[in-house]
């Protein structure tokens, strides 16, 4: 064994160190004079390391490093027993700055494949610590403005003010019962539409202005046969406690699969609204990615690049197993059969893409809510209606708007900010210059591996 010595000259307020025989795991470094210092005692071997100060990763550039094949840069040691042994001891004083060390913007490539299916354990078990001892109380500001709409109120007027409000989903009050008793969604809208376009010779668009929210609820599952009974069923509001902890919550919105859960207040509490909030995944992951990052075992485990984790569904090109077939979309394809495959695979959103792969756009189930507006459903049929024409219609409507995508160089960290902002289910990698679709990370990707 040799004693080897690792020094930061550069300056600082903290320094950790990491490197291929910690298994990328970070390591404090001491300040000794001028320079944060940390000894290891190693076998002989060549050995790959980094830095991480002030939390920006970095690496020496006046010591040997080494570009991997993913382009991203580490230093590189060689020891063996010619090596004297050393010891800690303060550095000469030096004229530099932190800018002369090259900044990494991410770990290792290889930071899970020593040990990987230990470090996802560990890491796992410190999620669900979290999650496990913090409520949905701690986490959604329940003096937010929740929109609520009457059970009663015409189908029509109830799916405008949801566009006019720019939601996705409202809670329904039921005025007999005095609670919340169901949601309606985007997915109704699309049921709803479906149902006039097949039967518009005997129904006509009136039944949008003579239907009740709650009556279209009661009756969809006779409206429906064949492939749509898949995504059509009859069970009762789920809901949760403000008392709930963060895993029940998450679980609750997992495996029902739905976007958000209503928040009730105790049952010994009966006056007025039961309703406290609606509790999300984004709200969730930002909750606690913060949490995270006050742990460095959990900040470093966030450096990992997606591409390294088993995580999203990918394309076949990319050489990354996927349980799900990636889904796609071109601008020509008719509205109805991109709706078929969000209802179908239960997705929130498409990636439209051209004729080599490429991202043009997205296409979301939210998106139908546009035909709300100024009565457009009534002037157009579904089957005739392409991609490209649908969003036209969305432009028109609410502006263009902006493609959440990341790249598979991304960091675990990066791509959960980017789900925990509001209105962001699903996260489309791309390969940055051909901007060709590669895969697609969902929030209930993420929280899936988050929790096992």
């Amino acid at each position: 064994m040799v004693l080897r010595r690792f020094a930061w000259p550069y300056g600082g307020q903290r320094a950790s160190f990491c490197g291929s025989f910690t298994g990328w795991r970070e390591c404090p470094m001491g300040l000794v004079g001028a320079e944060f210092q940390v000894v290891f005692d190693l076998p002989p071997g060549v050995y790959q390391y980094r830095f991480l100060v002030d939390g920006v990763w970095r690496c020496d550039e006046t010591k040997p490093c080494v570009l991997d094949k993913y382009g991203l840069i580490s230093n590189e040691v060689l020891v063996d027993n010619t090596h004297p042994v050393v010891h800690p001891e303060p550095s000469s004083t030096r004229v530099m700055n932190m800018d002369e060390g090259t900044i990494l913007t991410t770990m290792p490539p290889d930071h899970l494949s020593q040990n990987s299916g230990v470090q996802i354990e560990v890491f796992r078990h410190r999620v669900s610590e979290i999650l496990l001892h913090n409520t949905i109380y701690d986490v959604v500001p329940l003096s937010s403005k929740i929109a609520v709409l009457d059970a009663s109120l015409p189908v029509k007027q109830a799916f405008k003010i949801m566009h006019d409000e720019g939601l996705s989903l409202a809670p329904l009050w039921d005025d007999q019962q005095q609670t919340i008793t169901a949601m309606l969604t985007a997915s109704d809208f699309v049921l709803i539409l479906r149902k006039l376009q097949r039967n518009i010779r005997s129904l006509g668009h009136e039944e949008l202005e003579m239907h009740s929210v709650s009556a279209w609820k009661e009756a969809k599952l006779q409206y429906y046969g064949g492939p749509d009974v898949a995504v059509i069923q009859r069970r009762a509001l789920i809901h949760v406690k403000d008392s709930d902890n963060l895993m029940d919550v998450a679980l609750a919105i997992i495996r029902n699969e739905i976007s958000s859960v209503p928040i009730f207040k105790p049952s010994t509490d009966s006056s007025g609204m039961p309703l406290l909030g609606l509790a999300t995944l984004p709200g969730i992951i930002k909750f606690l990615c913060s949490k995270l990052q006050e742990q460095p075992e959990g900040y470093s485990f966030l450096q990992n690049r997606i591409v390294s984790m088993p995580i999203g569904t990918w394309s076949p090109h990319t050489g990354k197993a996927s349980i799900r077939q990636l889904r796609t979309s071109r601008p020509s394809t008719p509205l109805n059969s991109c709706l078929d495959l969000l209802l179908e695979d239960r997705l929130s959103s498409i990636p439209i893409v051209d004729d080599s792969g490429a991202l043009l756009d997205v296409y979301s189930l939210s998106d139908i809510m546009a035909l709300a507006k100024n009565d457009v459903y009534t002037r157009i049929e579904l089957e005739q209606v392409t991609v490209e024409h649908a969003l036209e219609l969305q432009y028109q409507v609410n502006g263009r708007r902006q493609c959440h995508t990341c790249s598979s160089t991304s960091t675990f960290l990066e791509v959960l900010e980017q789900l925990s902002a509001p209105g962001v289910r699903r996260l489309v990698v791309i390969e940055p210059r051909s901007r060709f679709v590669q895969g697609v990370i969902s929030l209930r990707d993420a929280f899936t591996f988050l929790i096992g």
